[in-house]
Order: structure tokens, then sequence, then C-alpha cells
């Protein structure tokens, strides 16, 4: 049954997967596996402890190779001994606060890094699918409140927003000079801002609720008045693989770049998170600190998915409640030790299978 998801795209499929040592990618290599393929990764050293790449313990079941994306002679001999036939790059600096700390590292990594993946892949026959995953943040976002689509200008003040706008032009730049003569299908993904078990990220609001939660100490929030398209991670892997499946199997409407956000009403504050992740772990509290001088980030934020939702049928399926609740579960099953991460893991992608079976999402059946 788990294999026949995704049309069956993957089982026996070699995929690369870039950044599996971060939380998105752990998740992703972690369901990748169920699905049945043979999983291969690239990126640094885990820079959390814990680590979601290690409590999976993905080096024992995955061909991973310790290397730096910006280094294009490592990219392109991995590239060349795997000889993927899916790439989903995922690799990148993503935080928006290191950024302002470390500019030149974020335009190299997530820019350049990207240009070498890109290059790699257009020297292999091998190759039927690649999805860059971006962000919601690639917008020019002048706080309006108005849902981007993918159409709409992009942008970026901070360091981290302005890479990966940068990212979007220059996949955009090899898809149409090279990846198309090539015929090898390409996918830019934009992601809202993803919650769930197993991040450690520093200046990231859940793992810095949760450490604060597992210390018994009020929660920081800087800006609880920040608007945001909360969605549980599962929800953008779910539509890069199902991009990924179609590319596979010749299905022009999946080249594109996509929004993959929540519905509407799941967009909401950075207080209402918080709030709901006390309430479930059972106590707790949090406080905003006294107003210093910050790194501008945006206040407003909403996505318009009508694309992807219209073009190849993806829909979110967990409304922001069950989003939230399965996260706050998953870290405190974990920090009481009653669950192994890797069963925590699976436990989440077991139920939301069922969920998007039950509302008919095309990637949930071989059908």
């Amino acid at each position: 049954m788990t294999h026949a998801l995704f049309r069956g795209a993957f089982a026996g499929r070699r995929v690369l997967v870039t950044g599996d040592t971060g939380f998105k990618g752990g998740w992703l290599a972690q369901w990748l596996l169920e699905l049945g393929a043979e999983v291969s990764g690239l990126a640094l050293e885990p820079d959390t402890q814990p680590s979601l790449y290690d409590e999976l313990g993905l080096s024992r079941h995955i061909d991973h190779i310790m290397g730096d994306i910006r280094d294009a002679a490592i990219v392109k001999s991995v590239m060349h001994r795997i000889r993927p036939e899916a790439v989903l790059h995922l690799a990148a600096q993503p935080l928006v606060r290191r950024s302002y700390a470390e500019p030149i590292l974020t335009f190299e990594t997530n820019v350049m890094g990207t240009a070498n993946v890109l290059e790699a892949a257009r020297g292999l026959d091998s190759v039927g699918a690649v999805v860059v995953v971006t962000t919601d943040k690639v917008y020019r976002n002048n706080d309006t409140g108005a849902a981007f689509s993918e159409d709409d200008p992009l942008g970026g003040y901070d360091p981290y927003s302005a890479s990966k706008a940068c990212t979007e032009i220059v996949a955009q730049s090899y898809q149409q000079s090279f990846l198309d003569a090539a015929r090898i299908p390409m996918a830019t993904a934009r992601a809202g801002n993803v919650i769930g078990g197993g991040d450690w990220a520093l200046d990231r609001i859940v793992p810095d609720c949760v450490r604060a939660l597992g210390l018994a100490e009020p929660i920081g929030v800087r800006n609880p008045s920040s608007l945001r398209p909360w969605q549980h991670v599962l929800e953008p892997l779910s539509g890069y693989l199902w991009l990924v499946a179609l590319m596979l199997e010749g299905d022009s409407r999946a080249v594109d770049a996509f929004n993959f956000g929540p519905d509407p009403e799941s967009a909401r504050t950075v207080g209402e998170l918080v709030n709901r992740l006390v309430a479930g772990w059972g106590s707790g509290s949090w406080m905003q600190p006294e107003q210093v001088a910050q790194p501008h980030e945006a206040a407003l934020l909403r996505l318009d998915i009508s694309r992807v939702a219209d073009r190849v049928g993806w829909r979110p399926v967990w409304a922001f409640e069950t989003a939230v609740d399965r996260t706050v579960e998953w870290y405190r099953r974990h920090h009481l030790a009653e669950m192994s991460a890797r069963e925590l893991v699976a436990a989440d992608i077991a139920a939301y299978v069922l969920d998007a079976a039950s509302q008919g999402s095309p990637w949930s059946s071989a059908g």
C-alpha cells in the first residue's frame, strides 16, 4: 500500500535529496524510504543537537555523502556517481536572522549552491525530475496582507529572502537555457512556514517554544502579531513528491513555480500558534521581551495556492489546529521518551496519508 502512493512513482527509483541532514530533509528522506526509493543524500553535518537525521538513524538506511553544495566539484562527483532519476534540492541556509549575521554564506549556499546542483543535473541523462525548494519569502513584501501568487514580483529585504528570490531566477534561467533542451523537467516550490516534530533550529518559533517548555521557562515571543501561513511539514513534502511523480510520468503541468501553503483560514498569528502549543503541552507561559532594535522581518505573509490546486490537484490536508496539535504531541512524547523519533515520524506519516485518502488527495493512491 505504501509503495502505491504517488502512483508508485518512487518504488525502486534512485532519488537524491540535498539537505537530508536538515529538518525537512530528514522527514523527506524517511518518507522516501517508506515509499521504496533508493535514497541518497548530500549535505553538511547536522548543525543542531539533537538532530532528526541522527535520531532517525538515516545514515544506516540511505547512501549519504557529507559535502557542501558550494563545492561544484563535489556536487558533480556525487551526482555522476549516483545518477539519480529524481533530485529534490532542499540544502540551504534557511534562517532569516542567521542571514543577517552571515550574508555571504547565505548567498553562496542558496544561490551558487543551487547553480551547482542544476549544473550537475543537466549533464545527466538519468534525471527525469528536479524540484528546487525555495520559500514563501521570495516575494517583494510590502506588508499589505494580500496573498502572494506565483506571478507576483520577487524581492527580499533580508539576505535570506533575497537569496531565495535569486535562487528562483537562477532556476528559471537554467530551465530556459539548458534543462528544457536536455528534456529535464523542473519545478520550484515556495513553501509557507513549516512546523513539525524534530526541528531543533535556533531562532525558529516552534523549537524555541519547545526548549522553553521543556525547561519550564517562559517563552520569549518577539513578534506575537506577525501573521504566517503555518503548515505541517508533511504538507509541502507531499506536494514536492507529487510534482516529481507527475514529472516522471511526463506531465508538463508539474513544470512551473508553485506555492505550497495552508488554506486561508490557517494563516494565523505567532501568538495564536504559541497559545495552542502551550495548551497542547499542558503547561507553560509566554511573554514578549522588552523591545530592542531587531532585524527586519515581514509582519504579514499569505500565500495563494490556487495554481497548484488547479493544475495538479494538490490541496493541504491538515488545518492549523491539527498541524499544531500533531507537532506539540510529537515533541511532548519525545520529551517524555514515550516514543522514538522514528516511531513518531512514522505515526505522523501514517495519520497524514489516511487523512489525505479520506479527502481524496490525488497522490494518496495508485490510481
